[in-house]
């Protein structure tokens, strides 16, 4: 700053001029500022809205996605239990069907030896016993008969033994029909879960792709948050230094129109005198005045009412 002691009206006023021209520029600048700040701050409230509801729809969707997975894994659940308990039923199954195998080739073993139901068996049978009791034959067809008469009764023990296991077999098949229904009802059962649990899985992978778009739109707009955040910094930077500025200009521009306006009241007073001693002068050759005239008369104590 200036010695301002020294320096003229025209000077002060001249650089009166200066400080409110540069208070001006830097005003303008600070209110360009706060126009950038404020277009960039609309931009992020609708970076932010939308950046807000695109989250929202993550953190819903997600709870769908997490729900349809709770439900997938409850079936899951189930399908394993009711895997566990098929395997229970096959290991009865297998156990059965061991067990009919053999008396089926039991059942077979004894179809070979017998080569004959039995009841041929037995007709033929009694038929050769009846020859062997009754008929006049001679004794070497006796020896034939007998020793076919052992081979029928071979035959047909071997006949009555393939029926029994037959009928073994029968009521293996009878008793265990319960255990294959069940399997069977178990295989529908898991079938089912099984398409449950594919649903829900199905349903949690699109959900969950939806969710990935939404959060990479989200992070997009939030990436673009963050740029303008970058931008506004440097704008945010000028404004605190120009309101310094201004206020440092303000301060010294106060001291130069006071220095003026200490000139100015000097010019009054001088002014007033001059009209002080005119009026005076006036009043006491004519003894009129105007009103301005009488004022400053009854001001300076020359006349009293």
């Amino acid at each position: 700053m200036n010695d301002i002691s020294t320096m003229t009206e025209k000077e002060l006023k001249n650089k009166v001029n200066e400080y409110r021209t540069e208070i001006s520029h830097n005003e303008h600048a600070l209110k360009s500022a706060f126009k950038d700040l404020r277009l960039h701050r609309t931009n992020v409230d609708e970076l932010k809205e939308k950046r807000d509801e695109l989250n929202a729809k993550v953190r819903q969707l997600a709870g769908k996605a997490r729900e349809e997975k709770k439900q997938r894994d409850a079936a899951n659940v189930k399908i394993a239990d009711l895997k566990s308990a098929r395997d229970c039923i096959r290991k009865e199954q297998d156990y059965v069907t061991s067990d009919i195998a053999q008396m089926k080739a039991k059942r077979d073993e004894f179809n070979k030896l017998s080569k004959g139901s039995v009841e041929s068996l037995s007709k033929a049978y009694a038929g050769e016993l009846d020859k062997f009791l009754n008929g006049d034959i001679p004794l070497e067809h006796e020896i034939d008969i007998f020793g076919r008469l052992t081979q029928l009764q071979n035959r047909l023990e071997a006949a009555s033994s393939a029926d029994e296991v037959h009928n073994n077999i029968l009521q293996a098949y009878k008793s265990s029909k319960g255990v294959y229904d069940a399997g069977g009802d178990i295989g529908a059962q898991i079938h089912t879960l099984a398409d449950e649990s594919q649903k829900h899985h199905l349903a949690m992978i699109s959900l969950y792709k939806e969710v990935d778009d939404y959060r990479k739109e989200a992070d997009n707009y939030h990436s673009q948050i963050i740029d303008t955040y970058k931008v506004q910094a440097p704008i945010r930077e000028k404004i605190d230094p120009l309101k310094e500025k201004i206020s440092q200009l303000r301060d010294e521009l106060s001291v130069y129109l006071d220095k003026l306006n200490g000139i100015q009241l000097e010019k009054d007073d001088i002014k007033e005198e001059e009209k002080h001693n005119v009026a005076k002068e006036k009043f006491e050759k004519t003894g009129k005045m105007s009103l301005d005239e009488l004022r400053i008369l009854m001001e300076k104590g020359d006349l009293k009412l």
